[in-house]
């Protein structure tokens, strides 16, 4: 090497490790800080076009100001009836809420449930307090306790916002700290060394830094809108595709180590040999997730463009800061462990090389097995009822908010405190109204009305307030809204219907419309990328198939586990896309790391023996992956929302069904019993056929490869 070179070679690795350490330090601190810019207010998250998003707008006309009603139910503590004496002292304690920071405009006055064993009160609050919410829940929560014997809870939106704001309170530490740990432990269990661990976590916390300060300026600049799920997302998302991209990478650096002692040559070929494999695989994920933009659910919106600033920087991080930090430390990084290539013929891959055996010699049983187990879980796929989660089952744990609402529909209508919004013409009211009370399901319809008792009238139009006999969040419920919209757009048929229910209502449609709709544009997508990363068109169809039968699989076996093992009576309506989206995008890049590999090996070998080749080399890394991705991703279980445990364990349970199943066993027996021709139209499909037919054919160095 030309000693003139020899400074340069080093500078390059030497400014790109300052860079990235420049960068982390300005940027580390702001993942921790999204949570200034997110937002839990679950109204903010609403089909943009549905009837229950524009009731939100023209109801607004109605108050002097937008409100967030906080619901304070009082039982006698020894069960019996209520005393007028405690009525009294209830709105008493709710009236001295009057002037308290958050409180905006006047509570309502205490009054009883018809079995007399219950008191309700209202309080608006401000719509935007943000953190500020507990304190205010705290003070009502103070005062309605000053009445005696009696035990006062609070229920309603406010209630509610205000159990998620706790729930989310650990994102930025808990949830962090959790996957950083189980990375690191499964980092050090698989290499066996002290200082690589370290430099793959440093590698996506600087990842994760830039990604959150992306995030922090478009959240702050209204751009996106980011809650308490997209931002813990986020965060898994960086940390774990960061360290598989790492893990591929470092392989390739470790195998080229074996075979050279030039530090900076190493890393220079492991970024070239793995560069179309990770930013493929990359391409895959974070298109599937700007496929989310086509959703009419805001926070949908949100994640496709936050998780893919998230993938891009892991990438930048993998291809820049790890190689650069390699060259510089080269075998060093590896200690006390020795680098050597996977396709050495002694240590550390036995397990693949009977497992290549096992595929080499038994193809076609292999293939149809493997299949028939996923068909088998994919069977109970309609076990999996996306309905949406009732408010008893939202939080894992116990939240107070679940008990008071439940408090409250014991004694009081089930609807009360969250009526349907009826906006009709003013002309109409009397049709309307009664039309609305009617209805099987409405308790009661009431006209809001204007001091002195008639009806408030604004730009010509009335505010119905229906107020359901079922918990609001029920299924019941649901069906009421559907049957009170068909009533009263049969009376008038510019009346729409809003409120909390109508919101679940519209918000379960738009999510069915979403996934029918995205799921055909990612497949395109992922199915287009891997045409172009293979030069075939067989193949990609094959991969494309069998990562959808797992995600079918895995919701199947994930239905049978929610219902009896977890308890659940369902998911959220955006679960089965959000688990489409990940486990799709992220099952076909280990089918990435595997076929790129296999193809580059069967332009030197043909098509048998680069199959049997690229399982070895690469099965012990994307089983890493695959574990490391699962690990993160069950990280999200430390908060106990059920949306957020549902994701983790269709992840986490997909993403190793995928590791395990699908590509180590499914594609290599199917591409192995094929043959050549699962490259079509490529020239690799017009190979030797002597290669595929004839195992004892291969000269014998090749037959050692698949050999037990």
């Amino acid at each position: 090497m030309n000693s003139a070179r020899r400074p340069v070679r080093w500078l390059v690795p030497l400014v790109l490790v300052v860079v990235w350490l420049g960068l982390g330090g300005a940027f580390g601190s702001y993942a921790g800080k999204l949570g200034e810019v997110s937002t839990n207010d679950q109204a903010a998250f609403l089909p943009q076009n549905a009837e229950s998003t524009k009731v939100i707008e023209q109801q607004k006309a109605f108050n002097q100001q937008e409100t967030l009603p906080a619901i304070v139910v009082w039982t006698a503590a020894d069960g019996g009836a209520v005393s007028p004496a405690q009525q009294k002292a209830a709105s008493a304690a709710l009236q001295s809420l009057n002037g308290t920071q958050g409180v905006e405009g006047a509570p309502s006055p205490a009054f009883p449930s018809e079995d007399g064993e219950a008191l309700q009160g209202v309080v608006p609050l401000a719509p935007d307090l943000g953190e500020a919410l507990g304190d205010t829940l705290d003070k009502i929560q103070a005062a309605a306790d000053t009445v005696p014997d009696t035990r006062a809870q609070l229920a309603g939106p406010a209630a509610t916002q205000g159990d998620l704001g706790e729930a989310f309170a650990g994102i930025d530490g808990l949830l962090l700290g959790v996957a950083l740990a189980a990375v690191l432990l499964i980092l050090l269990l698989v290499y066996r060394s002290i200082l690589l661990p370290f430099l793959i976590i440093i590698s996506s916390v600087f990842a994760l830094g830039v990604a959150g300060a992306i995030v922090y300026v478009l959240a702050d600049n209204d751009i996106v809108r980011v809650d308490g799920q997209v931002q813990g997302i986020l965060s898994i998302l960086v940390i774990g595709a960061a360290t598989d991209y790492a893990l591929l990478l470092t392989a390739r650096f470790r195998e080229e180590l074996a075979t050279t002692s030039d530090r900076a040559a190493a890393a220079w070929a492991a970024t070239r040999g793995s560069f179309g494999a990770i930013t493929a695989s990359a391409a895959t994920v974070a298109l599937g997730l700007l496929a989310l933009l086509l959703s009419d659910l805001t926070n949908n919106r949100a994640l496709g463009p936050v998780g893919a600033i998230g993938v891009v920087c892991a990438v930048l991080t993998t291809l820049t800061f790890l190689p650069a930090v390699l060259a510089l430390t080269g075998k060093v990084a590896f200690w006390p462990a020795k680098p050597k290539s996977a396709d050495a013929e002694t240590g550390g891959h036995g397990i693949w090389r009977r497992v290549a055996h096992w595929v080499d010699t038994r193809p076609r049983q292999l293939w149809i097995i493997t299949t028939g187990l996923l068909l088998v879980g994919a069977a109970f796929f309609p076990a999996l009822q996306s309905k949406g989660v009732p408010l008893d089952e939202l939080f894992v744990n116990d939240a107070p908010s679940v008990a008071a609402q439940q408090t409250l529909g014991k004694h009081f209508p089930g609807g009360s405190g969250q009526p349907a919004v009826i906006i009709a013409d003013a002309d109409n009211q009397a049709t309307v109204q009664q039309a609305a009370a009617r209805t099987p399901g409405v308790a009661d319809a009431q006209v809001v009305t204007a001091p002195g008792g008639k009806p408030l009238v604004v730009d010509g139009l009335v505010r119905i307030d229906a107020t359901l006999s079922d918990a609001p969040d029920s299924d019941t419920a649901k069906e009421t809204v559907q049957k009170l919209r068909d009533q009263v757009h049969a009376a008038d048929a510019n009346t729409l219907v809003g409120g909390y229910t109508a919101q679940q209502y519209d918000t379960q449609r738009t999510a069915e419309h979403d996934k029918n709709l995205i799921i055909p544009v990612v497949l395109a997508i992922i199915l287009a990328i891997l045409i172009v990363l293979l030069r075939s068109l067989l193949l990609p169809i094959l991969l494309v198939a069998t990562v959808g039968l797992n995600y079918l699989a895995t919701l199947g076996i994930a239905g049978l586990v929610f219902e009896h093992g977890f308890g659940f009576s369902g998911t959220d309506a955006s679960v089965p896309l959000y688990g489409f989206v990940f486990l799709v995008a992220l099952g076909v890049d280990y089918n990435i790391f595997l076929m790129s590999r296999v193809r580059e090996e069967t332009l030197r070998l043909g098509t048998r023996q680069g199959m049997l080749r690229g399982l070895i080399a690469t099965g012990g890394v994307i089983t890493s992956a695959g574990v490391v991705l699962a690990a993160t991703f069950a990280a999200l279980l430390v908060i106990p929302l059920a949306f957020l445990a549902q994701i983790a364990f269709i992840v986490a349970f997909g993403v190793l069904l995928d590791t395990i199943v699908v590509r180590s066993l499914l594609v290599p027996a199917l591409v192995r019993d094929i043959g050549p021709a699962v490259w079509w139209p490529s020239r690799l499909s017009r190979e030797a056929q002597d290669d595929h037919t004839d195992p004892t054919a291969a000269n014998p160095e090749e037959n050692s490869l698949a050999g037990s």
